[in-house]
């Protein structure tokens, strides 16, 4: 990596034979902008060489060029680096993320989750409605989180409207104050501020919002007519009155929420979509992939529909989580290596042609005393397999899937971990800008601003070492409550450093410990209305 104050060249670099057709014809003076470069640059949504110009006042990428410019070719004093063979490229948009601020600043906070958020490349988030309290149903909650958020956030917040029975009329106002889009829940959420709707709620949700610039999405979880599962619960719950085996194998857990608790409440959704053709319907965290026909079937009828997955769906399996192991539970759950590679065929289809258009985090996080995790899990993290005798004759529910808390923690982690696991599927580092970076972007309607290396966007950057192997520590989960299936495990690809708006907030020592720049949280909230 060449990183220079150059004080040799007086001119401004000529461009090598044909610089891209989006790059500006001139150059700033060097006092006003940063130069970045790179061998391997995605760029436009393609991995090529680069030389990026930012301006240093406005945060913005004013020039890119398909070549590496050297830095003698730049006015006195400006500042180069050159991040050679490393990745460069755009910082990531996590558009699903609880950071449960405030009201349940225990469980997580701006400060702590936008901190992990930097630490792993990811440059912008987008804040569930829930489970901070209030939960941003109303224009006066929303208030509360940004009074809550301001001066605290290491990277861009934006903000989830959420829809509860009842709340249909706050929703204009929720769109007019920047909400990138609302959530609800079939099922019930595990908080009682935030409970479930029904047909009737969402038909009169999508009567409000059907000429709006927004996007409606859902946790898509109902009980089926006939179910011997658990009650309706995402979170905490009662098991079955006949379980199917132990509350500590997670197998019980698993078929007591079988793929039909979700393509039921897909089929729903799909139902009520005529009511407002032409807005987007969205599918948070798809974990069964028998729902991929429906969705496919809905979209070729012209529904406009779409879905995401999560980093754990695509890395994490049913047959290798332990006994008493609650750090892998979450709704929808991880289900089987078989449905983990459907999911895999289905998002690599050619031509960006699948249903599922984006991998976010979920990270969901609570207090490690929720998660009820065994003794020997709880101290070291990556302990060897807890005897099923000592779960058996656990007086304190721990290690029982049924009591624990719902949730995966992994904001920052999701680079790492999606690159680890496409390792299996000769993924390209193409497919994740496009996965987290575009698809993101565009889905919270911020595709002029984030989520790709333009001229005119935000300089966000994550520069990433696509060939460096570590083991994941506690020391590298900056989010508040250190507990996460990943713990232990050895990653490929890490980050070496995170930019927003052309300021480097982030770099990683080589010791292994995150370094914070600037030292001050400078990050913006993303508040201005969706004209996509």
């Amino acid at each position: 990596m060449t990183n220079t104050n150059f004080h040799r060249g007086n001119g401004y670099p000529t461009p090598t034979p044909s610089p891209p057709e989006h790059a500006n014809s001139h150059l700033e003076d060097d006092s006003s902008v940063t130069v970045i470069a790179s061998s391997r640059a995605v760029v436009g949504g393609r991995l090529t060489e680069a030389t990026i110009v930012v301006s240093r006042v406005t945060g913005k990428i004013t020039a890119i060029y398909d070549s590496i410019i050297p830095p003698y070719e730049f006015a006195y004093g400006t500042h180069y680096v050159d991040y050679s063979p490393h990745i460069l490229m755009p910082g990531l948009v996590d558009a699903h993320v609880h950071l449960n601020e405030p009201g349940r600043t225990e469980w997580e906070g701006f400060w702590t989750g936008t901190r992990a958020a930097a630490f792993g490349g990811v440059t912008t988030v987008i804040d569930m409605p829930l489970n901070a309290i209030p939960p941003t149903t109303t224009v006066e909650n929303l208030q509360i989180k940004i009074k809550a958020a301001q001066g605290q956030c290491w990277v861009d917040v934006g903000f989830y409207g959420g829809i509860v029975p009842g709340n249909a009329s706050e929703l204009k106002g929720l769109v007019k104050e920047g909400v990138r889009g609302f959530k609800g829940f079939l099922i019930d959420s595990g908080v009682d501020e935030f409970p479930a709707v029904s047909s009737g709620d969402i038909a009169k949700v999508m009567a409000e919002l059907k000429d709006e610039k927004t996007v409606l999405m859902f946790h898509a979880e109902m009980i089926p007519p006939i179910s011997d599962s658990v009650g309706d619960s995402v979170q905490m719950s009662d098991p079955p009155l006949a379980p199917a085996g132990p509350l500590y194998e997670y197998a019980t857990f698993l078929s007591s929420r079988p793929s039909s608790f979700e393509t039921y409440a897909i089929g729903e959704i799909i139902s009520l979509a005529h009511l407002a053709p032409q807005l987007p319907l969205h599918i948070v965290h798809l974990s069964a992939i028998e729902a991929i026909p429906m969705l496919r079937e809905a979209r070729a009828q012209g529904v406009n529909i779409t879905a995401e997955t999560c980093f754990h769906y695509l890395a994490l399996a049913a047959e290798r989580v332990q006994h008493g192991d609650t750090r892998h539970k979450c709704c929808p759950p991880i289900r089987t290596q078989k449905n983990q590679d459907g999911l895999w065929d289905e998002i690599l289809r050619t031509g960006n042609d699948s249903v599922i258009q984006t991998v976010v985090s979920d990270h969901s996080p609570c207090t490690p005393n929720l998660k009820l995790l065994p003794a020997s899990l709880e101290r070291v993290g990556v302990a060897k397999t807890t005897p099923a005798s000592v779960l058996e004759t656990s007086t304190d529910s721990k290690g029982n899937f049924f009591a624990a808390w719902g949730g995966i923690s992994s904001v920052g982690l999701g680079l790492p971990i999606l690159w680890t696991a496409g390792r299996r599927h000769n993924i390209s580092i193409e497919d994740v800008v496009r996965w987290c970076c575009i698809n993101t972007a565009a889905q919270v309607g911020l595709s002029h601003q984030k989520g790709d290396l333009k001229v005119g966007l935000d300089a966000d950057f994550c520069v990433f070492d696509d060939t460096r192997e570590w083991m994941l520590g506690r020391e590298s989960m900056l989010f508040r409550n250190k507990v996460s299936p990943y713990e232990g495990k050895v990653m490929r690809g890490m980050v070496k450093e995170t930019w927003v708006r052309g300021v480097r907030i982030f770099a990683r020592e080589e010791r292994g410990v995150a370094g914070f720049v600037n030292g001050k949280a400078t990050g913006k909230l993303l508040l201005e209305p969706r004209t996509t």
